[in-house]
């Protein structure tokens, strides 16, 4: 039994109010993963990178315990790379470049090795490519999460609701909500995307926290206020990581649980916004982590006085 997961491993060249990188190790895949591998043992990635990714890169996974069978190495190629500028109030950001590179024909590749998980997390990729994966997969797992973009919802709207059709949890942001669903109204919207397929939804709003919905209701999770948020790139996908993550580790899928993954992966989130990249995900002490979960758990407990 397994946690795999799919999408994009790449370089990243980015640029905040607080400084700028060279090129970086990124992509949705490489956060989610290293996310995950927190809470549970038996994380697997699908992914490409071409021979620009050095092995260090590589072994950076292998030091999580994620295992990288799955990871297409294609030889005189490149990886994927973005490169993006933040304005000030890091909400909203300038694309750069983007080059695909091997990702242009991606095409997923399932070893016999993860045919038997239980737990699949689909990052943003094309709707075809995340469908396929399902498809190749010989038996569907126990609880399959998918993120998706507006840019998917404005060339691939169809194959995208095909796609949704098969999945247990969409996670997207509060503008995309209200695109694919045309309300405003966040719960109408989660009423009308619930409708499309998945049984659960959750709406990331950045520093106001996220929203976890089902047909009849509705989580509310805070964000933990932080005094310098360096670099936003990539929280969506730690968030991702550490929501499926503690879900295999506990191993049941109810509402109450999902709560509790939205705290957790909340949490590692908070993490990594705190330092450029992956810098920050990537060495964390457990320690760390039981103590950023306490101060969520803190910061949404109260008790009303007589």
């Amino acid at each position: 039994m397994s946690l795999v997961i799919i999408g994009t491993v790449a370089f990243d060249a980015i640029e905040t109010p607080f400084g700028k990188t060279d090129k970086i190790v990124g992509g949705a895949a490489t956060y989610a993963s290293l996310a995950a591998s927190y809470f549970y043992d038996k994380v697997k990635i699908v992914g490409v990178v071409g021979d620009d990714f050095h092995k260090e890169d590589i072994d950076t996974f292998s030091t999580h315990g994620i295992d990288v069978e799955g990871l297409q190495v294609k030889e005189g190629e490149k990886s994927f790379f973005w490169a993006g500028k933040y304005h000030n109030d890091m909400n909203s950001r300038d694309t750069l470049a983007t080059e695909l590179n091997v990702l242009a024909d991606f095409d997923p590749i399932i070893p016999e090795s993860y045919q038997t998980c239980e737990y699949l997390l689909l990052g943003n990729l094309t709707p075809q490519i995340q469908k396929a994966t399902i498809e190749r997969l010989r038996n569907r797992p126990k609880l399959i999460v998918l993120d998706t973009m507006n840019f998917w919802m404005d060339v691939a709207l169809e194959d995208l609701k095909e796609t949704l059709k098969l999945v247990d949890v969409l996670t997207i942001n509060d503008a995309e909500a209200r695109q694919l669903s045309g309300e405003y109204s966040l719960v109408k919207a989660a009423r009308k995307i619930i409708a499309m397929g998945p049984r659960y939804l959750i709406i990331k709003k950045g520093e106001h926290g996220a929203l976890l919905f089902d047909s009849e209701r509705v989580f509310s999770a805070p964000a933990l206020p932080l005094a310098e948020v360096f670099d936003p790139t990539g929280a969506g996908d730690t968030f991702a990581g550490g929501f499926i993550g503690y879900l295999a580790k506990v191993g049941t899928i109810n509402f109450n649980n999902m709560k509790n993954a939205v705290i957790y992966g909340s949490a590692l989130a908070s993490f990594c916004v705190e330092k450029f990249g992956t810098e920050r995900i990537k060495d964390l002490t457990q320690q760390e982590v039981e103590s950023r979960i306490k101060e969520f758990v803190t910061l949404s407990s109260f008790v009303i006085e007589p």
